[in-house]
């Protein structure tokens, strides 16, 4: 299980929030407004209403314990920059930021965002499983149900067969390629003797819950 704070519950901001703790993190879901705190407050692990440019106040929270602080502001740019900021300055390990100019993302790449985000309809969905999977190397979401994901393979898979692994019984997901990292060699449909080695990648087709299983 990681950690997350997420500050700001705007649609992308309450979204990922809600997704980040559906997968089994744990999430602080922080706005200044009392009624975006209370739509999220049952679906997160804690939900508080504060001033997220009041330093102490996120020290108060343990903010810089969190594995990762999502700042989802867009409505004031200046705002999710000096939060970016400070967040940096008092020493939380990743801080993700979400832009909505080009501008904006240089500035907040500049003030030591580790990672700035552009969302879109499937943007909230998407991080939340990187984040919480940092295994999955892209992912497409084909319905509410099913995705089709690529991840590494396990280091505890290397010189097991696809057969001796049983993939599809244990995980419940369908091997439909394999690649390789540094390579443009793709194996569609591998057969059922192909034999794991180091740099090999997964495309895997599946539920989003048995996808999870995988990839924790």
């Amino acid at each position: 299980m990681k950690s997350f704070a997420v500050i700001g519950l705007g649609r992308f901001g309450k979204n990922l929030a809600v997704r980040l703790a559906s997968l089994g993190n744990e999430v602080l879901a922080i706005d200044y407004d009392m009624e975006n705190v209370q739509a999220v407050a049952d679906q997160v692990t804690q939900a508080v209403e504060t001033d997220a440019l009041d330093e102490s106040a996120l020290k108060a929270l343990g903010i810089t314990e969190f594995d990762c602080v999502l700042v989802t502001i867009s409505e004031k740019i200046e705002a999710s920059i000096l939060i970016t900021s400070m967040l940096k300055g008092m020493g939380v390990k990743y801080v993700v930021s979400k832009a909505v100019t080009d501008l904006h993302a240089t500035v907040l790449k500049q003030v030591g965002a580790d990672k700035v985000v552009f969302p879109d309809k499937d943007m909230s969905e998407k991080l939340a499983q990187n984040l919480t999977a940092t295994s999955i190397l892209d992912y497409i979401d084909l319905s509410d149900k099913y995705s089709i994901v690529e991840v590494e393979a396990p280091k505890s898979w290397y010189g097991k067969s696809l057969k001796q692994l049983n993939i599809r019984a244990v995980y419940g997901v369908n091997v439909v390629a394999i690649k390789k990292r540094f390579s443009d060699d793709i194996n569609v449909s591998p057969l059922p003797d192909y034999v794991f080695v180091e740099n090999d990648i997964l495309v895997v087709i599946g539920t989003n819950e048995d996808i999870n299983k995988l990839v924790k």
